[in-house]
């Protein structure tokens, strides 16, 4: 159902409001470049930032844009279940392909409540759901016995696992039936989760090079483990660049520094350092994504 390179793709502003142009030609960069799925309003999207009027507006825009090319999921996850219940239900009525839902944060559930959350999201809407596991973000993790537990539920097709252990990975992999979709959450590790089960992934680095993403996670769904390998080790150190700063600031600067969208991000996200800045600007130059670095105006 979902497989292959996934975006997580930023949510552009301009002047304090959300950049709609900005957005549509986002979508068209992706689909011109081969990506297989666009996430909207997930973290990379600062999707905590964003108003629920906002929230409601891009993943519109995007399933507008998209027009059926690729498959969009929409992030609809909450830290209150009544709010992801009807984020996801909007996400349902609006089009969306699968919705996308992260732990509740803060709160620290046990993985009881994680079970009974989560269930009461997918009873609530006929909609394909891929749980996201991030307790970098989260605190609190899905064990994979609540994964393997919440799979057993028709219409909770996956997960993003974003632990960045591969041990974890294994772990839900061998607890879950054969098609339950397994996406990569962190770029570091999507080449070995696909070489142990996974089928992809919801990707950060894809926002800049999704050419490169869509086609390393497509060889490795070929067979073609060289090219993948060859791919995942050209973008190791974007990978590293991607994460200089928190995600999303070091996509959202080299998305300006190619001028493809504004430099503006919503607080208590900032610019990066000048120092970064400067590093990404020559990284920019060396990798090919630009011929000369200019910032959006």
């Amino acid at each position: 159902m979902f497989k292959g390179s996934y975006v997580a793709m930023v949510t552009p502003f301009r002047d304090g409001k959300l950049d709609e142009e900005g957005i549509r030609s986002l979508v068209e960069f992706h689909v011109e470049n081969g990506t297989h799925g666009i996430v909207a309003c997930g973290t990379t999207g600062e999707s905590a930032t964003l108003s629920h009027e906002e929230h409601d507006r891009v993943v519109e825009l995007v399933i507008e844009q998209v027009d059926g090319r690729i498959p969009v999921i929409a992030g609809s996850g909450s830290n209150s279940t009544a709010e992801a219940v009807q984020r996801t239900q909007f996400a349902m009525r609006a089009g969306a392909d699968g919705a996308l839902l992260v732990a509740p944060y803060y709160n620290k559930p046990t993985q009881e409540g994680l079970y009974q959350h989560f269930r009461a999201i997918a009873e609530s809407a006929d909609i394909p759901i891929v749980l996201y596991n991030v307790p970098g973000r989260t605190v609190v993790q899905i064990a994979p016995d609540t994964v393997a537990r919440l799979s057993e539920i028709p219409n909770i097709v996956g997960i993003k696992e974003a632990t960045g252990n591969l041990a974890n990975c294994c772990d839900i992999i061998s607890r879950v039936p054969d098609d339950f979709i397994v996406l990569s959450g962190d770029d570091f590790v999507t080449l070995p989760m696909m070489a142990m089960g996974g089928v992809g992934t919801i990707s950060v680095t894809a926002n800049v090079a999704p050419a490169d993403v869509a086609q390393m996670c497509q060889a490795q769904l070929d067979g073609d483990a060289a090219t993948a390998k060859a791919l995942h080790y050209k973008m190791w150190e974007l990978n590293h660049m991607m994460f200089c700063e928190t995600n999303p600031i070091p996509a959202k600067a080299t998305l300006a520094i190619m001028g493809r969208i504004a430099l503006e991000y919503r607080l208590p996200l900032c610019a990066p350092s000048d120092a970064n800045m400067s590093k990404l600007e020559t990284f920019a130059r060396e990798y090919g994504l630009v011929e000369e670095a200019v910032a959006a105006s």
